[in-house]
C-alpha cells in the first residue's frame, strides 16, 4: 500500500489502527489529479471486494459519501460532530472514494482549459485515476471490483464501468496489461434516462404525495407538458409557467427526502425557492433555476441544507494536514458551482442494455427522493 498516503488519525474519529485509512492523489494529467480516500474493510480486507464510490452533481464531492453517508464515521445532517457509523460500507468491503472530475472537492486542476468535461471525458479521467490507484495498491488487483454511486453518478458509474469493460476487451490478448476485475456496478437514485428521470418524475411523485393541488396537476396533463430532457428542452411557455408555479409550491420541501427536515427555514424563507438545490446528500443543478449573485451572497447554502459543519471540518488545517492536502489546493466545498460540464442527452440506459448478462447491475432507489424519484427509475426499467 502507499504508506505515504496513510492517515493515522482524524479529529473526532480518533486513531485508525483497526483498519487502514489512506488519502492522496491520483494523477490523470500534469494539470489534473483526483483526490481519493481509501478505507480498508473492517471484516476481511485481504478477501473482501473493492467498491469505488462516486457522488454526483456533476461537480459534487465524494467526500460527502465518506463523511455523511457510508463511511466509518458520519456527521448526520443537523449535527456538527462525527459518530461511529454502524452501517458503514467498510464493514463488508474495501471502500475507495474518488473526488471527480478534477477541480471538485480537494481534487486538483491547475489549467482550466483542461477541466472542460463531458460524460465521456470524465469517464476517461476516472479510468485513468482508477488504474493509477491500482499502481499504488497492487495487492488489490485480484479483488472483485464493483463501482457505485448516486444521483448524477447514475451517469458516471455506468460510463466508467463501460470504459473498464472496453479497456479490458482491448487488452484481452495482452497478458502484460493489468485488467481490473470488474464484477458489476450499483447505482442509488441515479439519473439514467432524461425522458423519465428528475423533474418529469418529481412532478408525478409530488402530486401523489399530495404536495400540490389537483388543479395544477390537471392543467399540466391537459397541455401534455413534457418535463423530460437534460434542460427540459421540450417545454412550451405555458408549461414553463406551470413548472415555475410547481417549484414555488414545493420550494420548502427537502427535495432529497420529502419527509425530511428542511434546514434553515427560519433564515430567509422568501429567498428559499431561489437557492440552488444541493444538500449534504447531493446536488442537482437541473432542479432549480440558478440564483442571482445577490441571492447567493445572502443565502449561502441551498435549500433545506445543513452543510456548514462539514465544510468547516474539511477545511480545518488539522484535517487537511492529516489528509495530506497541499496548501495550493482550493478550499473544500460540497459542490463546485462553476464546473464546466456538458451533460449528455443520451443518458446511460444504453450501457445497461449493452453490458446485460456480462456484469451484475444493481439499481437501488429510496422512494422519498424527489431529485431522482423511484417513479422515473421504474419508467426506464420497464422499457428494458
Amino acid at each position: 500500500a502507499a504508506e505515504a498516503d496513510r492517515v493515522n488519525s482524524l479529529p473526532q474519529m480518533g486513531d485508525f489502527n483497526q483498519y487502514g485509512l489512506f488519502s492522496g492523489y491520483l494523477e490523470v494529467t500534469e494539470a489534473k489529479s483526483l483526490h481519493y480516500m481509501f478505507v480498508e474493510s473492517q471484516n476481511d480486507p485481504t478477501n473482501d471486494p473493492l467498491v469505488i464510490w462516486f457522488n454526483g452533481g456533476p461537480g459534487c464531492s465524494s467526500m460527502l459519501g465518506f463523511a455523511q453517508e457510508h463511511g466509518p464515521f458520519v456527521m448526520e445532517s443537523g449535527d456538527d460532530y462525527f459518530h461511529e457509523n454502524y452501517y458503514s460500507w467498510n464493514k463488508e468491503a474495501n471502500m475507495l472514494y474518488i473526488e471527480s472530475p478534477a477541480g471538485v472537492g480537494y481534487s486538483k486542476c491547475t489549467d482550466q482549459t483542461e477541466c472542460v468535461f463531458t460524460d465521456e471525458l470524465s469517464a476517461t479521467d476516472n479510468l485513468t485515476a482508477i488504474l493509477a490507484w491500482y499502481e499504488k495498491f497492487g495487492e488489490y488487483k485480484q479483488h472483485d471490483l464493483y463501482v457505485s454511486g448516486e444521483s448524477y453518478a447514475g451517469i458516471y458509474v455506468p460510463y466508467v464501468s463501460y470504459e473498464i469493460d472496453q479497456y479490458n476487451e482491448a487488452n484481452a490478448d495482452n497478458a502484460d496489461v493489468f485488467k481490473p476485475n470488474l464484477q458489476g456496478f450499483m447505482v442509488g437514485n441515479g439519473v439514467t434516462n432524461w425522458h423519465y428521470d428528475t423533474s418529469a418524475a418529481y412532478i408525478e411523485m409530488a402530486y401523489w404525495h399530495s404536495l400540490y393541488d389537483t388543479e395544477l396537476y390537471n392543467k399540466i396533463h391537459e397541455h401534455n407538458c413534457d418535463f423530460g430532457g437534460v434542460a427540459m428542452e421540450n417545454l412550451t411557455a405555458r408549461c414553463l409557467a406551470y413548472f415555475l408555479e410547481f417549484q414555488q409550491l414545493v420550494s420548502d420541501v427537502n427535495i432529497y427526502d420529502i419527509y425530511g427536515t428542511c434546514w434553515g427555514l427560519g433564515d430567509a424563507p422568501q429567498l428559499y425557492s431561489n437557492k440552488k438545490s444541493f444538500t449534504a446528500a447531493d446536488y442537482t443543478p437541473w432542479a432549480f433555476r440558478a440564483p442571482t449573485q445577490e441571492e447567493h451572497r445572502l443565502t449561502g447554502l441551498p435549500p433545506c441544507t445543513f452543510g456548514n459543519p462539514i465544510i468547516d471540518y474539511l477545511n480545518s488545517s488539522e484535517v487537511r494536514d492529516a489528509l495530506h492536502i497541499p496548501d495550493s489546493i482550493q478550499s473544500w466545498d460540497l459542490c463546485k458551482d462553476d464546473i464546466d460540464y456538458t451533460r449528455g442527452a443520451e443518458g446511460s440506459q444504453w450501457i445497461y442494455e449493452k453490458l446485460q448478462g456480462k456484469y451484475r447491475m444493481l439499481k437501488f432507489s429510496g422512494d422519498t427522493d424527489g431529485a431522482v424519484p423511484t417513479y422515473g427509475t421504474q419508467g426506464w426499467i420497464n422499457e428494458l
